[in-house]
């Protein structure tokens, strides 16, 4: 186990979301700080290297052997996340994982084993849990003024791909961990793992409504009549998920959600509870934006819904024009006083491989 003086010393695996996100989070953080970056691409990884003023590294053994670096941020596409992490945890680092942590279960209960073992913390980017009117939600939830819980609804509408001619990429590819279920359905089944219990069966209905894309637009992949090769996607754009959800007090709770990102002008995310006590919604029509502009409602009783105040103990230091820095910066916040105190973090392995687990039973066909 590496041991560390506050700030936590932080490399970032993957120039993605690792570098428009993570690293602004990092650095603004406090607690934690950016000190190397890697990517296989020489090329790639030199610009960004330049343009953030950090060392770099295209060797990924040579970056996990530096004494300098405490942990790593592993935000890569999906498929190489596993071996990525495993490596990271084999040297003595602790690792912050993008989601889904892997492309199936089994392979997160081996991370988790791992870190056990090495007594290593694990932090995944579940960034809800982080986001204020969220943190809300869960208060209230918690407080018990819905009663007992009837039913669950969530909706999660997108159309970041309902462009035909987006290119075919990871995304487009089930064995590459694409498809909506990892982009947003590991978010929403954690989401109602934390807010309502963990899932105790779940059927599904998947379904691909555009079935090709672009390979590329570049010339020279081009057909002789100058269009685009198609590839084929077989990755999910459409899941419509039925669960049952053991609460707390060990009731089952029927839940119901409904996911795309193919739908244009979709209503955005919606989650809806609904109990003997009273309902509460929260919810965004924001499409540009993925943590800004959500609103929360409450009704007692019959009484019409109302808007609820923001509560000002949940609220962030600082608003970013990317909504997704703030609550990524106060997960790394929790992640290094997580490692300071030598304890497992939350959201962590444990919730990934719930969440991975139900992603896998979609797309398998449990029922429980």
């Amino acid at each position: 186990m590496s041991s560390f003086e506050p700030p936590l010393r932080v490399a970032i695996a993957g120039l993605g979301f690792g570098e428009k996100v993570h690293l602004p989070a990092l650095r603004s953080c406090g607690h934690t700080e950016p000190v190397a970056l890697w990517h296989p691409r020489q090329e790639r990884l030199q610009t960004a290297c330049q343009k953030a003023e950090l060392p770099g590294h295209s060797d990924y053994a040579a970056l996990l052997d530096d004494p300098a670096i405490d942990a790593v941020v592993i935000a890569t596409p999906p498929a190489p996340r596993f071996d990525l992490a495993r490596q990271a945890l084999e040297a003595g680092k602790h690792v912050m994982l993008e989601k889904p942590v892997a492309l199936c279960a089994e392979d997160g209960e081996e991370l988790q084993r791992l870190a056990f073992s090495k007594n290593l913390t694990v932090a995944v980017d579940f960034e809800y849990r982080a986001v204020p009117l969220f943190q809300q939600l869960d208060a209230l939830v918690k407080s018990g003024v819905l009663g007992e819980l009837y039913l669950v609804k969530l909706d999660w509408l997108m159309g970041s791909r309902a462009d035909g001619s987006r290119p075919w990429n990871w995304y487009s590819q089930r064995s590459e961990g694409g498809g909506v279920l990892g982009a947003l359905g590991t978010h929403a089944f954690d989401t109602l793992h934390w807010l309502v219990g963990p899932t105790r069966s779940l059927r599904a209905q998947l379904s691909t409504a555009i079935h090709q894309r672009p390979l590329s637009q570049d010339k020279d992949l081009r057909t002789s009549q100058g269009k685009p090769s198609l590839a084929t996607v077989d990755a999910e754009d459409i899941a419509l998920v039925q669960l049952e959800l053991e609460s707390g007090s060990g009731t089952l709770v029927p839940a119901s959600v409904n996911l795309a990102s193919v739908t244009r002008r979709g209503r955005g995310y919606w989650i809806e509870l609904y109990g003997s006590g009273g309902t509460v919604v929260l919810g965004s029509d924001n499409q540009s934006d993925y943590v800004h502009g959500f609103g929360l409602w409450q009704s007692q009783g019959g009484e019409p819904l109302h808007a609820i105040e923001p509560d000002p103990q949940w609220a962030f230091t600082r608003t970013w024009e990317d909504g997704r820095i703030a609550p990524l910066e106060r997960l790394h916040s929790w992640w290094s006083q997580a490692i300071a105190q030598g304890r497992p973090m939350v959201p962590g392995l444990a919730e990934g491989v719930l969440s991975q687990r139900c992603c896998d039973w979609a797309r398998n066909g449990f029922c429980g």
